[in-house]
């Protein structure tokens, strides 16, 4: 399991703290990679579940009470310059999985999720955005079943696809929607 770090933990050797190296590399949550994390951690922590450090590379992004969920990230508005809003479109493809706790690799490739939390970040304006703000987010919960029936084949899924599935829920909300999705399959 990886070691939960002290913001206020100095780097050996060197003036400064872990904070100083947090703030340096994950300042922009704009950027892809950044609010994907970020959204991650709002999932995890909607759920409960950020107590341990954030394991990168396993299975599924938690584990909640034994079923396995999938967080992925959205927004319009991107770090990079751009012409028009970004079209948003989500990630979905059957993969074999990397098992944290084994250190293998699953034999066979599926979706390796109970369900998918499309996290999508909402502001369009990227002279007024706040990410940190979770009333700018909504929340979209499907079903593993649900995508594998509906969408099997299918590579990547659109927000305007996901948006005919179900309905979006705040960051208030978002703990029981996944509760209601992961115990009758309900959106």
């Amino acid at each position: 399991m990886p070691l939960k770090r002290s913001d206020e933990e100095k780097i050996k050797g060197t003036n400064v703290s872990v904070s100083d190296f947090w703030r340096w590399a994950y300042s922009d949550l704009l950027s892809n990679r950044n609010r994907g994390i970020l959204a991650e951690f709002l999932v995890g922590n909607a759920l409960g579940l950020t107590d341990e450090a954030r394991i990168e590379w396993d299975k599924a992004d938690f584990e909640y009470h034994g079923k396995l969920i999938e967080v992925k990230s959205g927004a319009y508005i991107q770090a990079w310059k751009q012409r028009q809003l970004s079209n948003i479109v989500f990630n979905i493809p059957k993969a074999k999985s990397w098992d944290y706790k084994t250190g293998e690799m699953s034999q066979d490739s599926k979706r390796n999720s109970d369900c998918y939390v499309f996290c999508v970040y909402q502001d369009q304006d990227k002279t007024n955005y706040d990410v940190l703000d979770v009333s700018r987010w909504e929340f979209y919960v499907l079903s593993t079943d649900f995508l594998n029936h509906h969408f099997f084949e299918h590579k990547s899924i659109s927000l305007s696809t996901i948006q005919k599935s179900c309905e979006a829920t705040t960051y208030a909300h978002l703990k029981h929607k996944i509760d209601n999705v992961l115990n009758d399959g309900s959106c």
